[in-house]
């Protein structure tokens, strides 16, 4: 299942440091619609998922959800690499310092760290996908706050590309759910799961 090439899936150049803007694009990183719940979602749900093809889009945009699980912690660490102690003050950055100092560590925007309650896994077909969809969409109006806030180029493009994926991710979950639904009796795949009633 797996290659990995020692290259970001996109390329990740931040020359200035900036505290201030880690400490909300760090929400992406481990934050409750971030790429950690994200990959983790996915790569849980194909276990229990009936179509094949479907399993492997979930396989797919998990997998690419640790990329970009790697971009953001890049990001993160190009902000924090090199800071002073006026710019960390500066910032309000000094709680976070004080606990990671500038290592890149799971948490959200507001301060408290990851945790697995912040994605589902089901086993239902319909339920997982719908919630994968949702999910998306979360993290693509994540990334809209984040470029509303960002005045940086070097942060601006990468941001921009993370948040074009959550589109084309939130499109792939929705061609899965049409194979789901298109296999399943329309008048009552809502009722129960008949994934466990199926001949």
């Amino acid at each position: 299942m797996w290659t990995y090439e020692k290259t970001l899936q996109y390329p990740v150049k931040i020359k200035n440091p900036n505290p201030a803007m880690a400490k909300f694009i760090i929400s992406q990183y481990g934050g409750p619609d971030g790429e950690i719940g994200a990959s983790l979602r996915y790569l849980s749900q194909r276990y229990s998922m009936p179509y094949r093809k479907v399993a492997g889009v979930l396989t797919d945009v998990g997998s690419e959800e640790l990329g970009h699980f790697e971009m953001v912690a890049a990001i993160v660490h190009q902000l924090t690499r090199n800071m002073t102690m006026d710019q960390i003050k500066e910032a309000g950055f000094q709680e976070y310092f004080v606990d990671h100092t500038s290592g890149v560590y799971a948490q959200a925007a507001a301060g408290f760290p990851f945790d697995a309650l912040c994605f589902a896994s089901k086993g239902d077909a319909i339920t997982d996908l719908v919630e994968d969809m949702a999910a998306e969409q979360k993290a693509r109006t994540t990334y809209d706050n984040i470029l509303r806030m960002v005045d940086d180029p070097d942060v601006i493009d990468p941001i921009r590309f993370l948040r074009q994926r959550e589109i084309v991710h939130f499109q792939r979950f929705g061609e899965a759910l049409r194979i789901v639904q298109d296999d399943l009796d329309s008048r009552n795949f809502y009722a129960f799961n008949p994934e466990f009633d199926r001949k």
